[in-house]
């Protein structure tokens, strides 16, 4: 899948953009897709959304790792911030007095699988968007 849209600031081909149509500059932020080529500001710039892509590495990759995104909108393995241990308690909090407390969204967002490994930043490897 693959989304059009008017980019807002300069943006590297292969590296992750947000939904404002910048490339991602926040590490962990929740992305739109990935950009098919490079694009100045205000030029169209294709977002591929779904599906495997290409996408430079910021880091070192494993193939099977989690992919969230750099401070540059390159590849990173997850940080691990949405692990879940087994064996976990419930908690309870006088926050939500009864009501049930709707979440925001989680500290780190995973957008993809690493089909390759990247032995360093800067090389390009293919993923599975999620």
């Amino acid at each position: 899948l693959v989304l059009s849209g008017v980019a807002d600031g300069a943006i590297a081909a292969r590296r992750a953009i947000g939904f404002d149509n910048a490339q991602a500059t926040v590490q962990g932020q929740k992305v739109k897709g990935v950009a098919k080529y490079a694009a100045a500001d205000t030029k169209d710039v294709a977002i591929i959304a779904a599906g495997v892509v290409v996408v430079e590495a910021g880091a070192a990759i494993a193939v099977g790792d989690s992919l969230i995104v750099d401070t540059q909108g390159r590849a990173i393995p997850s940080t691990g911030g949405l692990t879940v241990k087994t064996g976990a308690v419930a908690v309870t909090s006088t926050a939500a007095n009864g009501a049930v407390l709707a979440g925001g969204d989680a500290p780190e967002f995973v957008f993809a699988d690493a089909l390759q490994a990247a032995s360093a930043a800067g090389q390009f490897v293919e993923a599975l968007l999620r």
